[in-house]
């Protein structure tokens, strides 16, 4: 699960993200505790502390004294607006700003989308 070259921690708190967008994780959902990822994925627990400490702060998280971790109300929609901001500014318009240089029409693009979407 964890191969990319950005920090453990920050693996699992993408990973936490794409499950709450993905609708793996729904909002109020108890999430696994630090100590069941660090079995899991054989990591030390403070990684996986880390990672919830941070999607705590970025409220996708929060704690039930007690009890666990839970996805928090309105988590989708904060992550889902953010990923789609993001999406078009850091991977979009890239796409277009080099489609402009190479004479790539928007016609051309909405044809190529089209099809795409067809097949």
């Amino acid at each position: 699960m964890f191969d990319g070259r950005d920090p453990i921690y920050v693996q699992i708190a993408d990973q936490i993200r794409a499950d709450v967008i993905a609708g793996r994780l729904r909002e109020e959902e108890q999430v696994m505790s630090t100590t069941q990822y660090a079995q899991t994925f054989r990591i030390n627990p403070a990684t996986a502390a880390k990672a919830f400490a941070e999607l705590v702060d970025d409220g996708v998280l929060y704690k039930r004294r007690g009890v666990g971790m839970f996805v928090a109300s309105g988590a989708y929609d904060r992550l889902r607006g953010s990923g789609r901001k993001e999406f078009f500014t850091d991977r979009l318009d890239p796409v277009l700003a080099e489609a402009r240089d190479l004479g790539i029409s928007t016609a051309e693009i909405l044809a190529h989308i089209n099809a795409t979407e067809e097949s």
